[in-house]
C-alpha cells in the first residue's frame, strides 16, 4: 500500500499563494488516481481536486475552479495542488488521497482508499 505525506501548509493572506506537495512511498503513484480534500472546522470533508493516474485530465470543486491547479509527477512519486488567489474560505486541513479502484479522476470519497495526515492552510483576510 501507499503511504502519503502533506506538507506547504501555513498561515497566508487572503489573496496570497500556496503550493501543496504530497510525497507518496511504498507504492509507484502511477497506480492511483489522486485527489485532494479539505475539512474546515465543523464541516465534512470535500473534494477539491483530482487528477487520472497519467496526470492528463483533471477536475475541480466549483469553489476552487481557476484558482487552483492540481499535478502529479509519477517519476518523483510527488502531487501538488498550486493555490492562487486564496480567499478566507479555503482555511482547511488538506489532505491528499490514492484511489486503488479507479484510474480515472473521481470526485467521490469513497473511491479513496489512502490518506495523508493532512496539512492546515489558514488564510487570513
Amino acid at each position: 500500500q501507499v503511504q502519503l505525506v502533506e506538507s506547504g501548509g501555513r498561515l497566508v493572506q487572503a489573496g496570497g499563494s500556496l503550493r501543496l506537495s504530497c510525497a507518496a512511498s511504498g507504492r509507484t503513484l502511477s497506480d492511483y488516481a489522486m485527489g485532494w480534500f479539505r475539512q474546515a472546522p465543523g464541516k465534512e470533508r470535500e473534494f477539491v481536486a483530482g487528477v487520472n493516474w497519467r496526470g492528463g485530465t483533471t477536475y475541480y470543486a466549483d469553489s476552487v475552479k481557476g484558482r487552483f491547479t492540481i499535478s502529479r509527477d509519477n517519476v518523483k512519486n510527488t502531487l501538488l495542488l498550486q493555490m492562487n488567489s486564496l480567499k478566507p474560505e479555503d482555511t482547511a486541513v488538506y489532505y491528499c488521497a490514492a484511489a486503488s479502484r479507479t484510474l480515472r479522476v473521481t470526485t467521490y470519497i469513497q473511491n479513496y482508499d489512502y490518506w495523508g495526515q493532512g496539512t492546515q492552510v489558514t488564510v487570513s483576510s
